[in-house]
């Protein structure tokens, strides 16, 4: 059988893999040079499983039955148009995906503002990127997860990781980080964190506090990069106002982290003639998350890593397409090239090629939270189409999610399984997987990737771009506005993300069919795409990065008598954010086939449990059940979830919808819980 070269469903490392119909291999690539994790290796099982959709489903009688396209598109359509009548079309919802492609990003966002007219649109990288992502533009004035290629970290001598866990979760990405000496910051001695040369384990919550001490120890021992913060920083007389009184001693006093180990990490990183700055969702998945991730980079800056061939700060964006699903139009708050979506220049520009006025188009929407929040409720929603998410696993406080879904007069749902999510849809729409159409993603580095169709998908199954063409059409919008083909697509995101931040103008497919490595900004067709950002000047107008002038709060709850532990939730290796995928491949399955949760053994004792039995997990919006796992390794006032199971095992019935104020990024990684047996 033809090979086709394409990329991995999951990541956004977006491991460079081969398909020989579903057989996977791995294939010579920068970021994972011939390796894949066990999730890539059996990534193709899911093509050939017998438990995807195949048909459209419909309720009738309080059962989804098969239905045809057009009746399913009918009813959906029928319903919008009534629902936007009677109440506004601001009654009407769309929910998208970090894994869709840039292609369905931008066409999603384009459908919720022009064919349904809604402001309230946006997606599961809110859950995801969003404090990275804002921290990002406070103090670069552009938000690219990695501003540098991958494999430009195998130089560095000092690479310090903050909330982040690739040896589970990215696993191909730690060959980059074979020569340097790891810094890694986490409450749990992670497998990342084995293969450190120093571990920080701060209290959960408390990063910010860590962070601070690290950069008073660098400032006061005389390792400030003064030359760097005078010419290309500003505002470092505000955030050291703040720095000054977090002596390491202080520090450690909140985070637990000794004095000396801030000493040492502050040593190593200002000793290093190249080092690194990397944050990942377990310092941005709080309430605080967007101060937490400034903290590290004012570390950075004072350094004077930013912008420097060699060193820098970055982010490990999470999901397959996170980086270029925040850039296109499906995030409540932007329009297609990372332009905001209260910006008159950037609505003029927008309009303009999607052939509207400027005036017709909404202004921002609620985020992801507030908008599941407000389903149902007066003056909120009353219908949600959902793109490539599976809400009821993968959000905070999820058994109020569930209860908003089922108050809704219509939910859809576009997905390739029966998800969790899918199973409440009123109307189920069957799409193409990864290998069976062609589409871009933006990889972790910002590089933009053509993922090309390997397959044919089953007949009865349609594209993501093919069902918004259809209920577009079905709403009364010319048909050539929503294109159902990916390249045509994409050739119309050229032109509406021209200009913007993430400029995707000189991008064309069959550029990246000839193999070009082009990470964006990529502002013309003879441009060579930008591979390292801010080596001359940062993205504000005046060319400089920005302090934050930031402080540490701590976690949002803290624990008491009648929830005196804390709890963090995270992903294993064998599986990937809500299982919906990775829970329908045996192999994976069968390796971690059900919910656990990490107890100290003598917190464990304390509660009545042992290694192996049924514990019951509460905290103030909830409880699920797992099974216990006893670590020695965890501090004793921590236990850890991973969030990929569905049912009573939903570690999301747990965690804390509190939000950062900026980003609107709920606290996933901390909330107080108890501990307790199972009743018999």
């Amino acid at each position: 059988m033809p090979h086709v070269d394409t990329h991995c469903p999951y990541c956004a490392l977006q491991c460079g893999m081969r398909l020989t119909g579903s057989r996977v291999e791995p294939r010579d690539f920068p970021v994972n040079a011939g390796g894949l994790c066990q999730k890539g290796w059996t990534s193709g099982d899911l093509l050939r499983s017998g438990r995807r959709l195949t048909t459209p489903l419909v309720r009738r009688g309080g059962q989804l039955r098969p239905a045809s396209w057009d009746e399913a598109l009918d009813v959906v359509a029928g319903t919008l148009r009534e629902l936007r009548e009677q109440h506004g079309p601001d009654s009407v919802a769309v929910f998208g995906g970090g894994g869709l492609t840039n292609e369905k990003a931008y066409l999603l966002g384009k459908f919720a503002r022009v064919a349904l007219g809604t402001s309230q649109i946006d997606y599961n990288g809110r859950f995801c990127m969003s404090s990275a992502a804002a921290a990002g533009l406070q103090a670069f004035g552009a938000d690219r997860g990695l501003p540098f290629p991958v494999t430009d970290l195998g130089d560095a001598d000092v690479v310090l990781l903050a909330g982040a866990n690739p040896a589970e979760t990215m696993p191909p990405f730690v060959q980059h980080l074979r020569r340097a000496d790891l810094i890694v910051v986490d409450p749990r001695r992670t497998p990342t964190a084995e293969l450190a040369g120093l571990h920080l384990a701060p209290a959960p919550g408390t990063d910010l506090a860590l962070a601070l001490g690290i950069l008073h120890v660098v400032v006061a021992e005389g390792h400030l990069e003064k030359s760097f913060v005078d010419v290309r920083t500003t505002g470092f007389d505000e955030m050291w106002r703040i720095a000054a009184a977090w002596w390491p001693e202080r520090a450690e006093r909140v985070t637990g982290v000794s004095a000396a180990d801030q000493r040492a990490a502050a040593a190593k990183l200002a000793g290093a003639r190249n080092a690194y700055v990397l944050t990942a969702r377990g310092t941005e998945q709080h309430a605080t998350g967007t101060a937490n991730v400034g903290g590290w980079i004012n570390l950075a800056l004072a350094l004077g890593l930013p912008g420097r061939e060699g060193s820098g700060f970055g982010c490990l964006t999470g999901q397959g397409n996170g980086q270029g699903g925040r850039e296109h139009g499906q995030k409540a708050d932007q329009l297609p090239g990372y332009r905001k979506i209260n910006d008159p220049a950037a609505r003029e520009h927008v309009a303009g090629v999607w052939g509207v006025t400027p005036e017709s188009l909404p202004g921002p929407g609620r985020s992801a939270t507030e908008l599941l929040e407000a389903l149902g409720h007066d003056g909120g929603p009353r219908a949600l189409l959902v793109f490539g998410s599976n809400v009821v696993v993968s959000a905070p406080r999820a058994s109020g999610v569930q209860d908003r879904l089922s108050s809704l007069d219509l939910l859809v749902v576009a997905d390739l399984v029966l998800s969790e999510t899918a199973e409440l849809a009123d109307v189920v729409l069957p799409v193409t997987q990864w290998a069976e159409e062609d589409g871009t993603l933006t990889s972790l580095e910002g590089r933009i990737l053509l993922r090309r169709k390997a397959l044919d998908a089953p007949p009865e199954v349609r594209t993501d771009l093919e069902v918004i063409h259809g209920l577009a059409t079905r709403l009364g919008q010319p048909a050539a506005r929503f294109p159902a083909d990916a390249e045509t697509v994409f050739e119309e995101l050229r032109a509406a993300s021209k200009g913007g931040t993430a400029d995707y103008s000189g991008v064309t497919y069959e550029r990246l069919r000839a193999g070009e490595a082009l990470h964006w900004p990529v502002p013309a067709v003879d441009h060579p795409g930008t591979p390292r950002m801010f080596l001359d000047r940062f993205a504000h107008p005046d060319g400089r990065a920005r302090f934050a002038a930031v402080d540490h709060t701590g976690p949002a709850e803290l624990p008491d008598a009648d929830f005196p532990l804390q709890a963090t939730t995270g992903r294993v290796l064998q599986h990937y954010q809500s299982g919906a995928q990775t829970r329908r491949i045996t192999e994976l399955l069968d390796v971690v086939p059900e919910m656990f949760v990490e107890v100290h053994p003598d917190t464990a004792a304390r509660s009545g449990l042992a290694d192996g039995e049924r514990a019951l997990v509460r905290s103030r919006r909830g409880e699920t059940v797992a099974k216990v796992r006893c670590v020695g390794s965890l501090r004793p006032d921590l236990v850890f979830l991973p969030f990929h199971f569905p049912g009573e095992g939903r570690a999301n019935l747990l965690t804390n919808p509190a939000l950062d104020p900026v980003s609107r990024m709920p606290e996933f990684k901390v909330c107080s819980v108890s501990l307790s047996k199972v009743d018999a």
